[in-house]
């Protein structure tokens, strides 16, 4: 068991297997909001939904739009269960996530994406900011 800590940017616990997008990531441009499925080309083919999942991704490529494709995601029940980011993100995910009611966390230490491997089972709590890796 691993545990990191970060800081909270939307209340709540979630748990769920893990997604690890060791870049940055935009929901709009990046996520089907069909089906969640992340259609960057870097991940294509690798057939991943983000559907209940803890969703670990290094930084926020903002737009606008982010925010309506997280709020579409969570009206399709295929919306992740939480999401965990490396850096500060930016106002619209921030928004989006609040809107959603999608616990987030950010400012996890670099390092935990050296340690999180794909398909970990992740709890969180963003009252104490604790991130649990669990294998």
């Amino acid at each position: 068991m691993e545990i990191v800590r970060g800081r909270k940017i939307v209340r709540g616990k979630a748990s769920g297997r893990l997604i690890l997008y060791p870049m940055s990531f935009s929901f709009l441009g990046d996520v089907d909001m069909n089906t969640s499925q992340i259609i960057s080309k870097e991940f294509i083919n690798q057939n991943l939904f983000l559907k209940e999942s803890i969703f670990l991704f290094t930084e926020t490529k903002g737009s606008s739009g982010g925010c309506v494709v997280l709020m579409t995601l969570v009206r399709k029940k295929i919306a992740p269960a939480g999401i965990i980011t490396i850096k500060a993100p930016d106002y619209n995910l921030t928004e989006g996530a609040i809107l959603a009611g999608i616990p987030f966390i950010s400012d996890v230490q670099v390092e935990f994406l050296t340690v999180a491997k794909m398909g970990d089972w992740i709890e969180m709590d963003t009252e104490t900011g604790r991130v649990i890796l669990k294998r």
